[in-house]
């Protein structure tokens, strides 16, 4: 991976750190989500991280990651996709790497239906809890006939 983080050999963690650190990086997404405040997952990131968005671009560093999540999760259809569930994960416990397929889930839109599509997300374990490289992969095809079907639904259900 030419543009991901430079690989140092074995990794100085363990798998149980790494696991910690990924369970956190999802409950601190879900509480995110909920909130809308999205700077405690800014924070799990090193100050000079590098963030791969297929559709945004590359973030590079912590601030820049910050900036830009706050403003997507603040706008349409961010605002209105609170929950990121994990559906499945594996670790590179020799090398710090997690791939995960992460769903991006939309709110109910008033009927109890489910709409989402997923990404695909390549994350780096620094250690200390943090993330050096974080990379979004997805088709975004996807999320636009996910998101239309979604808006359809609401409406039919008096949302806006």
């Amino acid at each position: 991976m030419a543009d991901g983080p430079r690989e140092a050999g074995k990794s100085r963690t363990s798998r149980s750190e790494i696991e910690a650190a990924f369970a956190r990086y999802q409950a601190v997404a879900a509480d995110a989500g909920r909130s809308g405040d999205w700077n405690p997952w800014a924070d799990l990131f090193t100050e000079d991280a590098t963030y791969i968005e297929h559709l945004y671009g590359t973030m590079q560093g912590r601030e820049a990651i910050r900036s830009w999540i706050t403003e997507t999760m603040s706008t349409f259809p961010g605002s209105d996709m609170p929950e990121f569930p994990i559906g499945w994960w594996v670790i590179d416990e020799e090398k710090g790497w997690v791939i995960c397929q992460v769903w991006n889930r939309m709110a109910d839109p008033g009927d109890g239906s489910v709409h989402q599509a997923y990404n695909l997300t390549v994350l780096h374990y620094a250690g200390d809890g943090r993330w050096s490289y974080e990379e979004d992969i997805y088709n975004p095809a996807h999320f636009v006939s996910m998101i239309e079907g979604w808006q359809r639904r609401k409406a039919e259900h008096g949302g806006p």
